[in-house]
């Protein structure tokens, strides 16, 4: 048993590592925004999903996050409840309206003063078909344990790791803002020493999109939000984008619908569209030679909100090498990009041992 048990989990290690790095033929798992996925039961370019390789490495990451963070963090595997499907095939089925159970990891730091409210972090992560675990993440969620924040990252509806059904259930823009706004909730409900008055909020790519979707649809909500290369208007972004990235939104199972044929849905799941409704001090980060977010597209979403007379912070960076990951390596002016982030969070969250 106990050799079986090793064997699983240098398999799942390889298979992590492989994928991560891509030089494994691994199920197509977006960096950016979104998976290459087709329509149907989450077949693409890259053949069928391996929704059981999904599986294995979820277990292997979930041990990982114990490994890296335990030591200054209780971390825990957690699960709650959001909103129903937004479309299953048979809607009067037995459960069909029942809540979607939603996981998430948590981290409390083990040497905060609990005698004091103290502030928490929503982490968005990156992707839509992709899930809480990627390297960036542990470094950035062990970054903020670090400063005295406790952290929850959900794994929202369509995130990889827990089967075909869940995976899915992907409603970008819709429900799977209400599954992260949830995640909040279970934070405040379920540790008294929370403050619910220092909420933030971080993400990029699509985290970033999230970030913004929960800021602006939930005005009051979070004291701060940054947003990392963030998609923020979906007709647009598929002007620039192929057919099989269009092809995930148009899924029977998704909008079903092209931009073309209901723009006005496409637009209802954009940041660009609640930008006049921007209350929360917000960061936003951005890259000229982003092959994923085109520059134009956050320059936009900039410009909108300085139409609207928003009061935020943003810059712009000149082809820092990484592209759409640049802020996400561990290159010098990655750090500096996430110092900077830290320092603009703790200018409002006010944590026990903020970065200088």
């Amino acid at each position: 048993m106990f050799l079986r048990f090793v064997l699983v989990y240098i398999a799942a290690s390889s298979l992590a590592l492989a994928q991560r790095s891509g030089t494994a033929p691994a199920p197509p798992v977006a960096t950016g925004t979104a998976a290459a996925a087709a329509p149907g039961g989450g077949e693409g370019p890259g053949g069928p999903r391996d929704h059981g390789a999904d599986i294995l490495i979820k277990a292997f990451e979930i041990q990982k996050w114990s490994t890296q963070i335990g030591d200054i963090a209780e971390v825990n595997e957690i699960r709650y409840t959001s909103a129903p499907r937004h479309k299953t095939p048979n809607p009067t089925a037995l459960g069909a309206k029942n809540p979607l159970i939603i996981h998430a990891m948590t981290f409390v730091p083990k040497n905060i003063d609990r005698s004091k409210k103290q502030p928490l972090i929503v982490f968005a992560h990156q992707g839509i078909h992709s899930d809480f675990g990627h390297d960036y993440e542990y470094s950035v969620v062990r970054d903020l344990v670090l400063q005295g924040y406790s952290v929850i990252g959900p794994d929202y509806r369509g995130s990889t790791g827990y089967g075909a059904a869940f995976y899915n259930a992907i409603d970008y823009g819709g429900l799977e803002v209400e599954d992260v706004f949830q995640a909040r909730a279970w934070m405040l409900d379920n540790y008294d020493f929370l403050d619910e008055k220092r909420v933030g909020m971080i993400g990029w790519s699509h985290g970033g999109m999230l970030t913004l979707m929960n800021i602006l649809l939930h005005p009051g909500a979070y004291a701060v939000a940054y947003a990392g290369v963030p998609v923020t208007d979906l007709v647009l972004r598929l002007g620039y984008h192929d057919a099989a990235y269009q092809a995930i939104f148009s899924a029977p199972q998704h909008i079903g619908k092209s931009v073309r044929d209901d723009v006005q849905e496409y637009l209802k799941r954009s940041p660009i569209t609640y930008a006049d409704k921007l209350e929360t001090p917000l960061l936003i980060h951005s890259n000229t030679n982003d092959e994923d977010v085109n520059v134009i597209e956050v320059q936009r979403f900039v410009a909108t909100l300085k139409a609207a007379g928003k009061k935020f912070e943003y810059k712009i960076y000149e082809n820092e090498p990484g592209g759409h990951e640049f802020g996400r390596l561990d290159t010098k002016v990655a750090k500096a990009s996430r110092r900077d982030v830290y320092k603009f969070l703790a200018g409002y969250l006010k944590p026990e041992r903020p970065i200088n």
